[in-house]
């Protein structure tokens, strides 16, 4: 009887994971049946971007990390980036509204 209602509870548990009613915290039948789950890491939320705000007027905005990129556009004080990536003394992200995947000095960011 103990056997039956342990595999109804990893049944349960596991029906839970697949339609998310456990929090966010996904729960595997492996884990109460005695085998290796997944590893934590890959139930952790993605890692947040930090935002940057612009610190200038007529600020350019590069298609990658160096002056040697084309511009393709400008943006203002106070516009906001998701900042998600850094390569040297330039920062990539998206800016709110707008492009992504665009590239700004360090110099015209306060992040």
């Amino acid at each position: 009887m103990f056997h039956a209602s342990r595999t109804l509870a990893a049944a349960a548990v596991a029906a839970a994971a697949v339609l998310g009613l456990t929090g966010g915290t996904a729960v595997s039948a492996a884990a109460h049946s005695g085998s290796q789950a997944a590893p934590a890491s890959q139930n952790q939320p993605a890692k947040r971007a930090a935002v940057c705000t612009v610190n200038d007027n007529g600020v350019n905005f590069r298609g990658g990390p160096g002056s040697q990129y084309p511009v393709l556009g400008q943006v203002n004080r106070g516009q906001k980036l998701n900042a998600h990536g850094r390569e040297g003394s330039w920062i990539k992200g998206d800016l709110w509204g707008g492009r992504t995947g665009v590239w700004i000095h360090v110099a015209y960011l306060d992040c």
